[in-house]
């Protein structure tokens, strides 16, 4: 398998000739938590108010962080991986994630920038309100989701610049490091491996050992 360039440097390179463009594309770690965590407390508060026993609203918010386990696995694997053929879209590739492969330990690249993330959020609003007929499931799912969401982002961060004392962060850790140094074709679960086992597609057991 050919190896890609891989640079252990922590400091960020330039993408962008306009400085917005370039500012765009970075952002400190805790951002995400700014953002999204009065999101999750508002959908919530909206969800108990409605009202919602807090047993439903239990059921649909594990409901929300199960649907993001698959979606991270999905968008990691089919999207951010995906390698188009034409110039643009290559260009395009590298923005959204080829730039995170090459220069893994740039700290201002590692969670998704809200120039990105807002839009999808909204995107994936949206779509779940296709299938809820009433308000307070929905509202009860989402930050379930977001909430997943911001746990994949906080563990990417983390895995990329601290050093787990947990064996099973160690684990969890290792997964990734072997996408990024050893097989980007494999392992492409991120805060979890679950759907790299069911569909085949995390490393030999032997390698983990």
């Amino acid at each position: 398998m050919k190896k890609n360039y891989i640079s252990n440097s922590t400091e960020s390179t330039r993408m962008f000739k306009s400085n917005l463009l370039e500012s765009l594309s970075k952002v400190h770690f805790t951002v995400p938590l700014f953002v999204y965590v009065p999101v999750v407390i508002y959908f919530s508060y909206r969800a108990l108010t409605a009202p919602l026993n807090i047993g439903t609203f239990a059921l649909c918010f594990i409901g929300g962080l199960a649907v993001w386990t698959i979606t991270e696995y999905l968008l990691h694997r089919y999207i951010f991986h995906f390698v188009p053929k034409a110039k643009w879209a290559l260009r395009l590739h590298f923005i959204f994630h080829g730039v995170h492969h090459d220069y893994p330990k740039d700290a201002k690249r590692l969670v998704m920038p809200p120039s990105a993330s807002i839009p999808l959020a909204v995107g994936f609003y949206f779509l779940f309100s296709l299938f809820f007929r009433e308000k307070a499931y929905l509202w009860s799912f989402y930050p379930g989701f977001i909430t997943g969401y911001l746990v994949y982002d906080m563990m990417h961060y983390a895995m990329h610049h601290y050093n787990f004392k947990s064996s099973l962060m160690k684990r969890v850790k290792q997964h990734h490091m072997l996408h990024h140094y050893d097989d980007s074709t494999k392992g492409y679960g991120v805060s979890s491996s679950l759907w790299d086992e069911i569909f085949r597609s995390g490393f030999p057991k032997k390698q983990k050992a």
